[in-house]
């Protein structure tokens, strides 16, 4: 299991667009990815989940993946929130 802690600095949050290539970077890793927000885990391919976690902007989340490809998962998914989702 690999985990990172990430503050989420994108204006609108993890909402809708955002969400949307969260969840289609989170998609094309092998691993089991989750998404932690306040001890709630929701799983990181599932875009009700991500919607559920009502993540704004500030929030502090931790992604965390298992599998045999979860730190490059972790990395990249971490990678796209420090870039605000560019």
């Amino acid at each position: 299991m690999y985990m990172k802690e990430v503050v989420i600095q994108n204006q609108i949050g993890l909402h809708a667009r955002p969400a949307t290539f969260f969840i289609q970077k989170a998609n094309e890793f092998k691993s089991s990815i989750w998404v932690e927000r306040d001890s709630r885990r929701v799983n990181a391919k599932s875009l009700l989940g991500v919607l559920s976690l009502g993540i704004t902007k500030g929030l502090s989340i931790t992604i965390i993946a298992e599998g045999s490809d979860e730190e490059e998962a972790v990395t990249a998914l971490v990678d796209l929130v420090s870039s605000n989702f560019a």
